[in-house]
């Protein structure tokens, strides 16, 4: 490669004064050289037979067949024909590969990249096993108070492989119809239906595991009806639901609910008919609804110990849908639901009553229950235990603060390290923590569920349970070498970065997991460089390696703040080995064209 892909760059200084940059695409790395003299005996050319020791014995690619590495070298002789800087071919030398071509190919991250494409996980364990790619007021396009309600980015995380949709239901201003609401704000409603219909069309565009719809449920008993009539339409066999008289104490396995489409709310009662239904801003509304639960800490009740936490609902639209209280069974007309509305329901959502402790029992019947970020954080203070041992058999959605009106989102990792399977986001908040929750779900081919590590699932004594907030002893070093980055200058124009020079690019890589895992370092800055080279290695100790992220960004460096130039994160446990092409995104999660990484990964 070299000098022959040599081009120059132009720059006006602020004197007006032309400067000239040469652009040379990088060399191979010496530790590619290495390995590719080691797997030809010293020879200048790579045969089929050679590829595939290289693949398997360096790469750790254990499944590559004699096949695949024939494959690799058809694509490379392809690009070979089509590159104009070959005018002779030595036909001696069709069916062996020199060590640039070799170069060039690991640099294909559709081939290369770091992590499996495959679903490679057990998926016929139950639902309560799997962390589960879960969106948070799904329907929204903006912010929490006046953004726009549309089926759109319920499109968009369908087609990014979310599969948790969360619908907020309310009766329209007449009452004779159903919408979709981010109740007590300034939003525009959408249409139930068209949510539904893009439900339908989009659930398994990029994953055939199950869809799970969680509802918000403010209706009243004949739109309940009107709503089961809906769903069961729309959806016809790819509804899947248990049966009246089916008392779930497991949930189903991801695998036997391939291409379906379940329900999650709170089965109602035979509670009261609440004619307080959302209008104008109203926020007196207490209605039999699934409500997503925004629970706040308060003073122990009488009841309780000192240590024990006590919840109480709030008002808004995201609040705890606990039990009615003494008072409202005392003061409030009940009323019989339709008992086809319960049978549609597959997880229920259920909180019993009584102390944090009692809200955590796992006898009988599976559930689920929903906190906001802030209950989660102060429960795991004092009933982790608890918390770990209730998400083994049943399911825990946690969402975002109300404070976050402007669709931001918390640390992932919070619910993670508690088993948390449904940790909702605001797709459209984009930011480090949306890049986490987008690392996680790469895993696993991508598929929306990725299973537990077992250290979540072990069953263990008093004296010796996981506790995410200890320091564990190091199980697992893991090696990351940074070699170069490549086609910043293919996707962006020459001044994108800086009007009067190239970029200066830096990594920086962090580790985010257990506390005692969580790291950070960064490269040094290449300066004036399209196609910066740092060869630098890094090294992490890891504890508990199953729940540790990569994260990685390259900068700009500026004298002010640092310009942003792709990042990606990578499920730890999940990295294969070997030289690997890795793909930077853009802020909003969305893949560059041609921007990506030369890295080595080894976990030992």
């Amino acid at each position: 490669m070299g000098n022959s892909m040599a081009t120059h760059n132009k720059y006006k200084n602020f004197l007006f004064f032309i400067r000239k940059f040469k652009v040379i695409e990088p060399d191979p790395p010496q530790d590619l050289e290495e390995a590719f003299s080691k797997f030809t005996g010293g020879g200048s050319h790579m045969s089929v037979e050679q590829l595939h020791r290289f693949m398997v014995e360096h790469q750790g690619e254990e499944h590559h067949t004699l096949s695949d590495s024939e494959k690799v070298f058809e694509r490379v002789l392809q690009e070979r024909n089509t590159c104009q800087e070959t005018v002779k071919v030595d036909h001696h030398r069709e069916h062996e590969i020199t060590l640039d071509e070799l170069f060039r190919f690991l640099l294909h991250n559709d081939f290369n990249g770091p992590l499996k494409t495959q679903v490679h996980h057990d998926m016929g364990a139950p639902l309560s096993h799997y962390f589960i790619y879960t969106g948070h007021n799904s329907y929204l396009k903006g912010n929490q108070l006046i953004g726009d309600c549309s089926e759109v980015p319920i499109i968009e995380a369908l087609k990014r492989g979310v599969r948790v949709i969360e619908l907020d239901l309310w009766p329209t201003y007449n009452k004779d119809d159903i919408k979709v609401d981010h109740g007590w704000t300034f939003t525009n409603p959408v249409s139930v239906v068209k949510c539904l219909e893009c439900i339908k069309e989009y659930a398994f565009v990029a994953s055939q595991y199950p869809v799970i719809i969680t509802i918000e449920d403010h209706l009243t008993t004949d739109l309940r009806a009107e709503f089961v009539e809906l769903v069961t339409q729309i959806f016809g066999e790819v509804l899947y639901y248990p049966g009246e008289e089916c008392c779930l104490t497991e949930f189903p396995s991801p695998e036997s609910l391939k291409n379906r489409v379940i329900i999650s709310t709170k089965p109602p009662r035979e509670r009261f008919e609440s004619n307080q239904i959302k209008d104008n801003g109203n926020r007196s509304m207490l209605n039999e609804s699934e409500s997503s639960e925004e629970e706040s800490f308060r003073n122990a009740s009488p009841n309780s110990s000192r240590n024990e936490v006590e919840t109480e609902d709030t008002n808004g639209s995201d609040r705890d849908e606990g039990s009615l209280s003494t008072s409202e069974y005392d003061h409030k007309p009940y009323l019989e639901c339709s008992p086809d509305y319960k049978t549609i329901i597959t997880i229920h959502n259920r909180k019993l009553k009584g102390s944090l402790k009692d809200k955590l029992r796992t006898e009988g019947e599976v559930r689920r229950i929903s906190w906001s970020e802030n209950t989660l954080e102060k429960a795991s203070e004092s009933h982790g235990a608890d918390i770990l041992r209730f998400t083994q058999k049943n399911i825990l959605r946690v969402y975002p603060s109300a404070m976050r009106v402007k669709s931001t989102n918390f640390k992932p990792h919070i619910g993670w390290l508690y088993g948390v399977q449904m940790v909702a986001f605001n797709m459209q908040g984009h930011g480090k923590s949306l890049w986490l929750m987008q690392g996680m779900f790469r895993a696993n081919g991508g598929c929306g569920y990725v299973k537990k590590p077992q250290i979540l699932m072990q069953k263990h004594h008093c004296d010796n349970e996981f506790d995410p907030t200890r320091i564990q002893s190091v199980k697992k070093t893991l090696k990351v070498k940074v070699y170069m980055g490549h086609g910043w200058s293919s996707d962006f124009s020459p001044t994108h970065f800086d009007k009067c020079s190239p970029p200066d690019f830096f990594t920086k890589i962090r580790i985010i997991g257990m506390p005692g895992d969580v790291a950070k370092n960064k490269t040094k800055v290449i300066m004036d460089n399209w196609f910066p080279v740092w060869n630098e290695e890094f090294e992490f100790c890891l504890s508990v390696p199953e729940l540790a992220m990569l994260l990685i960004q390259v900068k700009d460096k500026d004298q002010g703040k640092d310009d942003f130039a792709g990042q990606t994160c990578l499920p730890v446990s999940e990295l294969k080995h070997g030289f690997r092409s890795v793909p930077l995104y853009n802020k909003k999660g969305e893949k560059y064209k041609s921007v990506k990484l030369l890295m080595r990964f080894q976990l030992q």
